[in-house]
């Protein structure tokens, strides 16, 4: 494993001005990296990564918002407190968040787990969300109990990553077995994010040597691995809460993979809300702001003006 960075060295790193902080919200500690000026903007990440995942864009955004890129509860510098993975519990940890920084509202957006929360966020706490933009995954749903053991005839499972074909989300069910995947992975760090990491990634090299030992430190705990494991154990919760909620009523903005889950993202998300746009991003598997970065700053610069 290559010399790996701390937070606070690798936000000084990035052009903008950006610090690495901690803040005490919602009962627990959560690790952010802030620069830029103008408007508020948070972006939240997914496992199994950090902030750092949107290191490509964070200097981009930072000339015209001010980018608040977090660590979810249980991620990388924040907290792994034994409960409150529920993504209403962590959308309560970022409204938090936003209350101490002095916001009354912000545009958020999200991948992966982060756009779950973000998502959540805009359900719960309207009020202080501006827009939203959810990156190549959306709320947990009942559309997730229709999830299989085995792969589809359209799932590909060995690296085939044909345009069209669907994810087969192995990790889904791993993750929900208490106790025992902080043994199985543990001192296997790097060879489980390689894995996930090729198999998502149209261009396996989007995600390079550096950042993946970056993402390897950080999930190199058993702690670390049981939180991130967490997020989903959760989600039948997530998805009992989600009956709950009305239509979204901010606008908002889907971004999907072209090799990933934009043909999902499609047929599932315009029924959340009356303003859902949907645009594929080309050239893409799940990553999208490593794999396609100038893309993705363009489309939400625009959407959020």
């Amino acid at each position: 494993m290559t010399d790996v960075l701390s937070d606070a060295d690798l936000a000084h790193s990035l052009e903008g001005g950006f610090v690495s902080r901690l803040a005490e919200v919602n009962g627990t500690h959560l690790h952010y990296v802030e620069g830029g000026q103008g408007e508020p903007l948070v972006l939240l990440g997914g496992w199994p990564q950090t902030w750092w995942q949107f290191h490509k864009i964070m200097p981009r955004l930072a000339r015209d918002y001010r980018v608040i890129a977090v660590d979810l509860r249980g991620m990388g510098g924040s907290a792994k407190p034994a409960s409150g993975y529920d993504k209403k519990t962590m959308a309560h940890d970022i409204y938090e968040l936003i209350r101490h920084l002095g916001h009354e509202s912000v545009h958020i957006a999200g991948h992966d787990i982060g756009a779950m929360v973000a998502q959540s966020m805009a359900a719960n706490h309207p009020e202080a969300v501006r827009k939203l933009a959810l990156l190549d995954v959306h709320h947990p749903d009942e559309s997730m109990y229709g999830l299989t053991l085995l792969p589809q005839p359209d799932q590909h499972v060995d690296g085939d990553f044909t345009a069209g074909s669907r994810t087969y989300l192995w990790w889904f069910a791993l993750n929900q077995v208490r106790g025992l995947p902080e043994k199985l992975l543990a001192g296997r760090e790097r060879d489980w994010i390689d894995s996930l990491f090729d198999y998502m990634l149209l261009d396996p090299g989007a995600i390079d040597e550096r950042d993946r030992d970056i993402y390897a430190r950080a999930y190199s705990t058993a702690e670390a691995v049981r939180a991130g494991n967490a997020y989903y154990q959760t989600f039948m919760q997530d998805i009992e809460d989600e009956k709950g909620y009305g239509p979204l009523t901010v606008p908002v903005l889907v971004l999907g993979g072209d090799h990933s889950n934009h043909a999902y993202l499609a047929a599932v998300t315009p029924s959340k809300g009356p303003d859902v746009r949907v645009v594929k991003v080309e050239k893409s598997g799940h990553y999208l702001p490593e794999e396609q970065p100038e893309t993705v700053v363009g489309l939400l610069s625009e959407f959020f003006g």
